[in-house]
């Protein structure tokens, strides 16, 4: 034992210098009300503890009194007296006594590692043979009565993870030099549960009580490895966990606990200073504590039952086994209602070799409850109650030959199989092998022949025999005493035009003896006439003489009929794709009548004007974007540009009645503001279902002020010495949206050398972006746009981001 940890166990044990000092029971000076009270607390705790421990070891000698009771026959006072009498000789302490007589009678894990950490630490004890054998039963013995203890202590109060931490720290972790212990519960959705914990202090316990999935902690190392996982010095491996502010270089050491293969959680201990390496057997002593701790966790109740029942059964281990199955294996889980009694079963996987009795595929039933996918499994002593007996008593069940009854289209459909169900954990694991394979795969062909409106005959020709099935007999309308209709009675049922066709497939079947089909249309005694497919194959004797024919009929009449829609839909269609061609093509000879895609710079009176206009690249979307650049009589020059909502005639012949109604509205002299909303009273009016956007602008040459107003469309662009912003946006509604609109205007004060860009919303505007986003894009390319108009205008266009493919169009004005 390390010297911590012998300070740490004299500092526990009562009556000692250090725990009188511990208690506060030797003051350094005179004592006062508060320490008195310190010191009562801490004698009240200690005596808690020493109950605590004496608990844990009359478990231990009950247990051995037990043991002697069985063995001798004798009563319990008679085996406590037995007991007694064995301390006297054998010169051991109860304790030691009860923990070898458990060792010898139980021959477990406990005993088994007793047992090893005598023989590695055997060699060379004490100083001669007596020595060593008195000191490696000693050592055995301090091992046993240490194991045994902690085991007592967790079984007394298995049902509390909490109490089992305290106790496996109190019994076999604090003489190792731990100073705290916790233990983790793996949850289902990989998170880590604080079930239980001694020696930190409770407000690091309530950090820790829940770490979620891919925190990477001591305790997830060691359930990733799934094995035990010894840390030196927590702080040097740099990983998180509980208690690293109060021990930050402590060593570690993390172990799974579970039982029967299935890890439940983690059992990890925590020591004050750097860890040595440990020897094998204190490592082994560990993995037998997590051993006692994982059977509590496993018997314990959750902490929380609310969130336990939200969590699905884990099945993983169950899935994989019905995958390693030969059989078709069904994997279910309770469902449990309001009140917690059991409600169904859900299927939570069907394996690869999965048959379902009805032919579904397993994606089909995969999920589904248990009574919903097989209703009629709730019958009296049906499936549903064996599967519910097995899961209430664990016991298996086997039977041959027992019936499945399921429902197709509310028609019970019957199979045999041999049946299986056993319960593993919370899962019931259904296995069934279906017997009769051949009348089960014959009753399904019945039923594709009736969804798929088919009929199967054969023809002996040697014997004039011709046997048909029911579906057969539905398809010619036919009652089933009614005789068959032979091949070569069939043209007399048969449409009169259909008669070649018919012909031909009667030559190659029968003369030929080839296989053939036939599409005919089958006039019924009922007056129906149904549109059949023939399909024939001959059948060859040993002297490869035709002796018989067999084939089907198919209905295809609602195919027949959704074929000539089809065509006549088609036909409907291309007459509407050349109507939309021409009215496209009309379209845009309309606008470029109007806008030349080229159109030549203009000249007026202090300006020199240049247009581009890129149409969009797809015809059908022919849009109504417009520019107007005219000389008033005033000797003001209105600049505007517009852009009619849509695509098509509709938007070009809008764009027309707009751009003239402007340009006649503007000899008037009024200005801008009222200009726009006289335009919008001409499109809310006269113009049926348009709506458009517009900015005007007049231009007085002489002061070089331009008065402007908009109608919901982007604000101008002023470029000027190398810089370029767009105008401050003014109110305007767009054009035709309300009766009477105001507009507000604007004046700018241009100079020489200025270039005003105005455009319409097909150069900027991106599915991805937002308008302002889109606008200053356009700004910083303007204002590194130096050069001619021309060679300004053009690289707007080549380097727009616009995705929309819509017309654009883009005015400059260089004021002279």
């Amino acid at each position: 034992m390390t010297g911590d940890a012998r300070r740490h166990d004299d500092a526990r044990r009562p009556g000692t210098p250090e725990a009188d000092r511990a208690a506060g029971l030797v003051p350094q000076q005179a004592p006062t009300p508060l320490g008195r009270l310190v010191a009562t607390v801490e004698r009240l705790r200690r005596e808690v503890l020493e109950a605590q421990v004496a608990a844990d070891g009359r478990a231990l000698v009950e247990l051995a009194k037990g043991i002697l009771i069985g063995q001798l026959n004798c009563t319990p006072a008679a085996a406590a007296n037995q007991l007694d009498v064995l301390c006297r000789e054998s010169g051991m302490s109860p304790l030691e006594l009860a923990a070898d007589i458990v060792n010898q009678a139980s021959r477990d894990h406990v005993s088994e590692i007793a047992a090893e950490f005598v023989e590695r630490t055997g060699a060379g004890a004490g100083t001669g043979p007596g020595a060593g054998g008195a000191d490696r039963a000693g050592r055995h013995s301090t091992v046993a009565v240490r194991l045994r203890t902690a085991e007592s202590g967790v079984l007394a109060v298995a049902a509390d993870t909490q109490a089992v931490a305290e106790s496996l720290l109190t019994n076999a972790l604090g003489p190792l030099g731990a100073v705290a212990v916790a233990v983790w519960a793996a949850e289902p959705d990989g998170s880590l549960a604080l079930a239980g914990h001694a020696g930190f202090p409770p407000r690091e316990a309530a950090r820790w009580r829940h770490v979620p999935p891919g925190v990477s902690t001591v305790a997830r190392r060691a359930l990733g490895e799934r094995r035990l996982v010894t840390l030196a010095d927590l702080d040097r491996e740099g990983l998180p966990s509980i208690g690293r502010a109060e021990w930050p270089d402590g060593g570690r050491m993390a172990v799974p606990t579970g039982t029967g293969g299935r890890i439940q959680g983690v059992l990890e201990i925590c020591w004050p200073r750097p860890l040595e390496p440990q020897a094998p057997q204190i490592e082994r002593q560990v993995e037998a504590l997590a051993e006692l701790c994982a059977r509590t966790m496993d018997a314990s109740p959750p902490c929380d039952p609310a969130a336990a029942d939200a969590v699905l059964p884990d099945v993983a281990e169950l899935i994989d086994l019905a995958e390693g199955l030969q059989d078709p294996a069904v994997v279910l889980t309770p469902v449990l209602d309001s009140d917690g009694r059991l409600a169904d079963f859900r299927i939570r996987h069907t394996g690869s070799r999965f048959v379902d009795p009805v032919g579904r595929p397993r994606g089909d039933v995969n999920g589904a409850l248990l009574l919903e996918a097989y209703p009629l499994a709730a019958g009296e002593s049906g499936l549903f109650d064996i599967i519910e007996r097995v899961h209430a008593t664990g016991e298996p069940f086997r039977a041959e030959r027992m019936s499945l009854t399921a429902l197709v289209d509310q028609i019970p459909v019957t199979s045999v199989a041999n049946i299986s169900v056993s319960r593993h954990g919370s899962a019931v694991l259904l296995i069934w092998r279906i017997q009769d394979e051949t009348a089960r795969l014959a009753n399904l062909l019945q039923h594709a022949q009736r969804l798929g409106r088919i009929g199967g005959f054969e023809e002996n020709l040697v014997t004039g025999e011709t046997t048909w099935n029911a579906q057969l007999y539905a398809l010619h309308g036919l009652p089933p005493t009614a005789p068959p209709v032979r091949l070569r009675e069939l043209p007399g049922y048969a449409h009169p035009d259909d008669s070649a066709a018919l012909g031909r497939f009667l030559r190659a079947v029968l003369r030929h003896r080839r296989p053939a089909s036939v599409n005919l249309r089958l006039r019924r005694s009922d007056g129906i006439t149904r549109h059949i497919r023939v399909v024939a194959e001959p059948v060859l004797d040993a002297d490869q003489r035709l002796h018989a024919v067999r084939g089907a009929y198919q209905d295809i009449s609602a195919q027949h009929w959704t074929e000539v829609a089809l065509a006549a839909t088609r036909d409907q269609l291309a007459h509407t794709e050349a109507e939309s061609a021409e009215r496209n093509r009309l379209a845009l000879q309309l606008q470029h009548a109007i806008m030349p895609p080229t159109p030549q710079a203009i000249e007026a009176p202090g300006l020199r004007v240049a247009v581009r206009y890129r149409p969009a690249e797809i015809e059908a979307l022919v849009g109504g974007d417009w520019y107007d650049t005219v000389v008033l009589p005033s000797g003001l020059i209105m600049l505007s540009v517009g852009d009619v909502a849509g695509h098509g005639i509709e938007a070009a012949t809008g764009m027309v009645v707009l751009r003239n109604a402007l340009r006649g509205l503007a000899v008037t002299g009024a200005g801008p503001g009222q200009l726009l909303s006289w335009l919008n009273t001409v499109t809310h009016h006269l113009a049926k279902h348009v709506t458009a956007t517009a900015v005007c602008g007049l231009f007085d040459p002489r002061t070089r002020v331009m008065r402007w107003a908009r109608a919901g469309h982007l604000p101008p662009v002023l470029v000027r010495g190398g810089e370029a912003e767009a105008f401050p946006l003014i109110e305007g509604l767009l054009l035709g949206a309300l009766p009477d609109v105001a507009y507000v205007e604007r004046e700018v004060q241009l100079e020489p050398d200025d270039t005003l860009l105005m455009y319409t919303d097909g150069l900027v505007e991106r599915r991805d972006s937002s308008v302002q986003e889109s606008l200053g894009h356009l700004v910083r390319v303007a204002a590194s746009a130096a050069g001619d108009l021309d060679g300004q205008l053009d690289r707007l266009l080549a380097e727009s981001r616009s995705d929309t493919d819509d017309d654009t169009c883009v005015i400059g004005i260089r004021v002279g």
